[in-house]
């Protein structure tokens, strides 16, 4: 895989599964330095994270404490970028509305890693359809990993 210095997660509203998949990968150690950030497609003002997404990582020990919604720009868009999205329609929208987007940038998370089914959002649903979304993301995001540190001597 290419060599990445930033890694965007990129949703809807940059509340709940970007945040999510952030803090994650976060927990992981990678080989090469990634800075991780998360973005919205539609963020008409900052919003901190989702309560039950919050709950989730704060009952698997990951705090986000203080974080807010930041809005998708032309400038996130760089050759060391990697912009991973949750679903085909947000790719679509992120390649069509942004200039700098390029398509050997962009990826579905699960499409990228090798699996077959997007990360269904849970928005809206239970506490447990969120801690399901959590679960699903982390083993996702641990074949993220492995194909970020692929090739290096070390191993996670």
């Amino acid at each position: 895989m290419k060599e990445y210095h930033r890694i965007i997660f990129v949703t809807e509203s940059g509340t709940c599964r970007a945040p999510m998949a952030a803090g994650i990968l976060a927990e992981y150690r990678l080989i090469k330095p990634v800075e991780i950030l998360t973005r919205g497609l539609i963020v008409l003002f900052p919003e901190p994270l989702n309560q039950k997404a919050e709950a989730v990582l704060i009952s698997n020990g990951i705090n986000m404490s203080g974080y807010m919604s930041v809005q998708l720009q032309e400038d996130d868009f760089t050759d060391d970028t990697l912009v991973l999205v949750m679903e085909h329609v947000q790719r679509e929208k992120v390649l069509e509305k942004y200039e700098n987007a390029r398509p050997q940038n962009v990826f579905i998370l699960t499409e990228l890693v090798g699996d077959e089914l997007e990360i269904i959002d849970p928005y809206g649903g239970t506490l447990q359809a969120y801690g399901l979304c959590y679960e699903t993301m982390r083993k996702t995001i641990r074949k993220l990993v492995n194909l970020l540190n692929e090739g290096e001597e070390e191993n996670v």
